[in-house]
């Protein structure tokens, strides 16, 4: 005998599965030429890593340094229509991301993460369904302290990143907003 659960299971994971919806490509020289004086452009110090090419929402911080407890603790939080961004402290010395965090964050439906410092399994990475901007690679790990400050002002690559703000990121660069933008048509 069949049972409903059974029956309905898929339908049941996909509506619970943030990735149902439609994802918007966001062109970041289009959404310059739209919103000038809305936009501020970052330094462009970062690289995609990411599987996918462009990804956008609002912010969520964490401020660390080699120590990437709480960007863990955040993946595994709900993140749809959210992009962690992650002061790192641009140390070029740990990776604060690697291919078990990048894979629970996109389970959890994020968008994506910036991050001000380094990222590792760079291959699984750029297969993930997940946006990743970073400054470099680096296979080493780091120390998990705890230590860290989640959703504080932070400011890195002449921008300052506030919490419930908004950061678009494509391969020409990443731009934030105080407010959501919409793809000019």
């Amino acid at each position: 005998m069949t049972r409903f659960s059974d029956v309905h299971r898929g339908m049941f994971d996909l509506f619970l599965d943030d990735r149902s919806f439609p994802m918007i490509h966001y062109v970041t020289p289009d959404l310059c030429d739209a919103y000038p004086e809305l936009v501020q452009v970052v330094e462009p110090m970062f690289s995609n890593f990411g599987g996918r090419d462009s990804f956008g929402g609002e912010i969520v911080t964490i401020k660390c340094f080699e120590d990437n407890s709480l960007v863990k603790e955040q993946a595994d939080q709900p993140g749809a229509g959210k992009v962690l961004v992650v002061d790192g402290g641009g140390s070029l010395r740990r990776a604060l991301l690697g291919d078990m965090i990048a894979e629970k964050a996109a389970k959890n439906g994020w968008e994506g993460l910036v991050i001000y410092g380094c990222v590792r399994d760079v291959d699984v990475l750029a297969q993930t369904d997940l946006g990743v901007q970073a400054l470099a690679p680096h296979p080493m790990k780091t120390d998990k302290r705890g230590i860290g400050d989640l959703n504080v002002v932070v400011t890195f690559a002449g921008v300052t990143f506030r919490p419930g703000e908004y950061i678009y990121a494509d391969n020409n660069g990443v731009i934030v907003s105080p407010s959501p933008l919409k793809m000019p048509e």
